[in-house]
């Protein structure tokens, strides 16, 4: 992927997390799977299809529903991949390295309001690739403003 293609996949990223339904105990995440082609694969944001499922969660589990092989592909998605869950679930970060996903874009480090993530570095860990996109990390505080004031 080039940077133009990162930087419009992880605007639209973005862009999903704006369809979360709201809530005061979790972020408003949206991601996006893309196949080493460029083909869109699925997408996915916070509670779209379960009140605790997270937006990679989401993704993740459509394009497995699809028996589409991950191994070359790449997320966008606009937080950071959890690492610890408070529920117990396992973490997004467990999910894409489980899955083989090779590539993870976001714009914005998860702030410690909740848990202290470690997702990306764990995906480092793990020879995944991990691009973060830091001049898109305002978009992605103005819309989780709310979760991240109650703190």
């Amino acid at each position: 992927m080039t940077k133009i293609d990162d930087r419009d996949w992880l605007l639209k990223a973005i862009d999903l997390s704006r369809r979360c339904p709201l809530s005061q105990k979790a972020f408003c995440v949206g991601a996006i799977i893309i196949g080493a082609k460029g083909d869109l694969i699925s997408t996915g944001f916070s509670r779209e299809r379960n009140p605790r499922e997270h937006a990679e969660e989401t993704a993740i589990n459509k394009a497995i529903e699809q028996r589409t092989d991950l191994t070359a592909a790449t997320i966008y998605t606009s937080l950071e991949p959890c690492s610890p869950r408070l529920s117990g679930s396992k973490s997004c970060t467990d999910l894409i390295i489980d899955c083989g996903i090779k590539r993870v874009v976001f714009a914005l480090y998860e702030p410690p309001v909740f848990v202290a993530c470690n997702g990306a570095d764990r995906l480092r860990e793990h020879r995944i690739e991990v691009v973060v996109m830091a001049e898109f990390a305002e978009l992605v505080e103005e819309i989780n403003k709310p979760v991240c004031a109650e703190k």
